[in-house]
């Protein structure tokens, strides 16, 4: 995998995802951290449910820390692990209130202090609320990253670094979403549909389907 198909690759996906965003619903960076939090092993299908009934009751960290944690279960009870994500959010809204003026802090350091949120939530939030070249390394990108060969790695970590790394300066911001969205519909995980792929002929995974 070399610079130039590289840069062909991240041109095809752009040309075939000319808008590509975040499937989960929000409005303000406030509602995508929440929204990020509550997607840990759950759909954005599934959060956006939830979250169509919890943000116009409630989507500042003053609004949500006033429901309590009862409160805030009865809106996302149907996403997994709701009891423990319910327990971060209330944690994370009296930080954001207490720490940082109830306003979502642009540093990974300040972000992966909050509860629940790891370095891949905080990735997400730098790179969609605020447009910071970063990866959010999730099952999709992971696999994208080494079935193609755009940035291979044995962990999370090492394919975040060496996406950073090898991805064209001006699809830094864009690739996260471009690469998300490939892996989510295009290349997946049990059967790639390969011969529906943009970039076929610039991918170097082995045991392509037809």
């Amino acid at each position: 995998m070399n610079k130039q198909k590289r840069l062909e690759i991240f041109q095809r996906l752009a040309e075939a995802i000319p808008n590509p965003e975040t499937e989960l619903n929000y409005s303000n960076p406030f509602e995508l951290l929440i929204a990020v939090i509550l997607s840990a092993q759950a759909t954005d299908k599934g959060v956006n449910i939830a979250t169509a009934k919890l943000f116009p009751v409630a989507n500042t960290p003053e609004a949500i820390y006033a429901l309590g944690e009862e409160g805030l279960k009865e809106y996302i009870k149907t996403i997994g692990l709701f009891n423990s994500k319910a327990a971060n959010i209330i944690k994370t809204c009296k930080m954001l209130i207490d720490l940082h003026d109830s306003e979502i802090p642009q540093t990974r350091e300040a972000l992966e202090a909050l509860p629940g949120v790891g370095r891949k939530t905080a990735n997400v939030v730098l790179n969609t609320a605020f447009g910071h070249p970063t990866m959010a390394v999730d099952t999709h990108i992971f696999r994208v990253s080494n079935r193609t060969k755009i940035a291979p790695g044995k962990n999370v970590l090492e394919v975040e670094k060496n996406l950073l790394k090898f991805v064209p300066k001006e699809y830094l911001i864009p690739a996260h979403h471009l690469l998300i969205l490939h892996g989510r519909y295009t290349c997946t995980a049990r059967k790639p549909r390969c011969g529906a792929c943009c970039i076929y002929d610039l991918c170097e995974y082995k045991d392509k389907t037809e």
